[in-house]
């Protein structure tokens, strides 16, 4: 029997060095060449959304790199070694979720001409609800962003000998001096930039990989047979850890928070020039999420065959799954100088990209939903000068999060459970507003703290009582190929030290609804605030719809009563609908739609003067909604 014996590497050598320090050099110098550019351009709204004039291409590539970030690149290969390529199914949940983004979020935001998501809670609610809202969101990207600075400094410890947090203090470094120094519009190019590295970096290791482990069907007939691809599971059980359910229905729900209502999103989608390039950002977003998708899953199969009969982790060889994959490319790679390097750039290029578009997204929300509200007539000079602190401020903040992330497990279900925590009520919450015209704000304000409350309890319960063996369904890892240097690994020692771990007496409490698969605190977070939103609307009065302006409500009833006018008007639930013709809509309409009645004014109590701005007006010539062209140097 071949045995598989642990190599001692020698860590970077020049080359890995050359390779690395370009991706750093070239992400660092966009920040300046925009800052250059874009010097005679002081104020906020160039700074934050580029001026409103961004096309649909380097923003689909920047959305795809943006969430697709180090912990796709690191932690999903691992997971399709532990548990097997269920994440294929994420396929059916990204096209869903680009769908009912597309059509159903993306035109109420581009048409209301906001800047921050949750001006819009603002327009329809009141105040209120709009800062539960951001407060929730700061909070729940500091955290998720620590976990994506953590990751990629995990690969760099591995393979560089370099110090963990070294590394980590770097990555927050390095983005936040390009973020700062060149805005959204800097961002967005370096996304795209880095986008092209993760691509680069995951097929070098598919190649190589492949071929040292005897080709294509070698790999694929080596998943087979070690049970990789025995994905049809279509148990509806929602305590099992992945199924086909809970990933095309939880995972939907859970990227849904992600897309269709999150910041760092929208604030891409509405810096197009028209909404037509706002939605084909995001279908075009929707191939690159499918090729990166397909790339780490194959990554993990490749890698699987490589381990097959000595699995690193299960060794001892390295501390955390998560650290599977730079293991990984050291061993393929040892004796090709400068790839080793290659590989880290396609995880740091992962992070960067994500982490940038967190900290311009917390900057543009703070400071929307903050600073212009509570010090009105900032000029335009001092208001870019605090747009650019608060990147500093939240680079840093985001920085110190990543200690909490080394205490979090795997990094995907880290990234994934803290979205879904914090994503499903905001999505709830959302969806409410917009498809649901009889709820006020109490009801909108109860059902988000309600949501917010199950997701957390949920999640929390789960972190401390994991869900036991019979419900994640780790697949089976082989030592019995391994030599530890010249000692010849002992397989049977390994599993029995594993299990000998008391675990403490678990409750009914732990045993269900702790154990609840992770991608479903999304679903509950939502449905929780959907749910307890409508009854706590019916209880203290609904909202009527004929106090709601058409153009915070999306008619999806349409859809479904196309065949009666009569029926569909009867869905409308009493907003007038009927009385705006998309095609007919200017910008002077639409600034009248955009206000608050005075039955709303009344109820909300707060002066709502800042926000009637006018919003994008209607484009015969491209049938769209487009950015009012504030300034023609603003073009791409």
């Amino acid at each position: 029997m071949s045995q598989f014996v642990k190599p001692e590497f020698s860590g970077f050598v020049v080359w890995d060095y050359v390779v690395f320090a370009a991706l750093l050099a070239i992400s660092a110098g966009i920040g300046v060449f925009f800052a250059i550019k874009e010097r005679k351009k002081k104020t906020s709204s160039e700074f934050l959304v580029g001026g409103r004039q961004m096309t649909c291409g380097p923003v689909a590539l920047s959305l795809t790199a943006s969430f697709m970030s180090a912990i796709t690149v690191l932690g999903t290969p691992s997971e399709v070694v532990r548990f097997g390529a269920y994440y294929l199914f994420f396929y059916i949940s990204y096209t869903f979720v680009i769908v009912f983004s597309a059509e159903l979020f993306i035109p109420v935001f581009y048409r209301s001409g906001i800047t921050s998501t949750y001006e819009y809670l603002e327009l329809r609610f009141n105040r209120v609800v709009r800062y539960a809202a951001t407060i929730m969101y700061i909070i729940q990207t500091i955290l998720y962003t620590g976990v994506v600075v953590y990751a990629p400094a995990l690969a760099l410890n591995q393979v560089t000998g370099f110090d963990l947090w070294g590394s980590v203090f770097a990555t927050g470094i390095v983005c936040t001096f390009y973020c700062t120094l060149g805005g959204l519009k800097a961002v967005v190019w370096t996304d795209a930039f880095q986008m092209v590295v993760m691509v680069v970096g995951f097929l070098s290791v598919l190649i190589e990989g492949t071929i040292q482990n005897g080709g294509p069907s070698k790999v694929w007939e080596t998943a087979i047979n070690g049970s990789r691809l025995d994905i049809a599971d279509f148990d509806v059980d929602p305590l099992r850890r992945h199924t086909f359910w809970t990933i095309a229905v939880g995972g939907t729900f859970t990227w849904l928070g992600i897309y269709g209502v999150n910041q760092s999103t929208i604030q891409r989608c509405i810096s197009c020039k028209s909404e037509k390039h706002a939605k084909l950002a995001l279908y075009l977003n929707l191939v690159g999420l499918w090729i990166i998708l397909t790339c780490s899953v194959f990554s993990g199969l490749v890698m699987y065959a490589h381990f097959q009969g000595c699995d690193p982790w299960t060794a001892g060889f390295i501390k955390a799954p998560d650290q599977m994959m730079p293991y990984f490319v050291m061993n393929i790679f040892s004796k090709m100088p400068g790839l080793p390097g290659l590989f880290v750039a396609c995880a740091f290029s992962g992070t960067l990209s994500t982490v940038a578009a967190s900290i311009n997204a917390l900057a543009t929300v703070t400071f929307e939903d903050f600073v212009k509200n509570f010090f009105k007539d900032i000029s335009d000079r001092k208001s870019t000068w605090i747009s650019k602190g608060l990147c500093v401020l939240f680079g840093i903040l985001c920085t110190v999060m990543a200690v909490v992330a080394s205490l979090m497990g795997g990094v995907v279900q880290a990234a994934l459970s803290i979205h879904g925590m914090g994503g499903g009520p905001m999505l709830g919450l959302f969806t409410l507003g917009i498809l649901f015209p009889w709820t006020n704000w109490k009801g909108a304000l109860g059902g988000f703290l309600t949501g917010v409350t199950l997701a957390f309890w949920v999640a929390i319960g789960g972190f401390i009582y994991p869900a036991p063996p019979s419900k994640t369904l780790p697949l089976t890892l082989r030592t019995d190929e391994c030599t530890l240097l010249n000692e010849t690994f002992n397989a049977t020692i390994l599993p029995t030290t594993l299990t000998t771990t008391v675990l403490p007496e678990r409750s009914l409490l732990a045993d269900n609804w702790y154990s609840l698969s992770y991608l479903y605190y999304s679903a509950v977070g939502c449905l929780g605030c959907i749910i307890s939103g409508l009854l706590i609307s019916f209880i203290t009065g609904h909202e009527h719809g004929k106090n709601i302006k058409p153009l915070f409500i999306r008619p999806v009833c349409n859809l479904v009563c196309f065949w009666s006018d009569k029926y569909k008007k009867k869905c409308w639930c009493g907003v007038p609908h009927d009385e705006v013709d998309d095609e007919e809509l200017d910008e002077a309409t639409l600034e009248k739609d955009i206000k608050m009645t005075p039955v709303q004014e009344k109820e909300n109590s707060y002066d709502n003067s800042s926000l009637q701005k006018p919003p994008p007006g209607y484009n015969a010539d491209e049938k769209s909604y487009t950015n009012t062209d504030l300034d023609k140097e603003c073009r791409m």
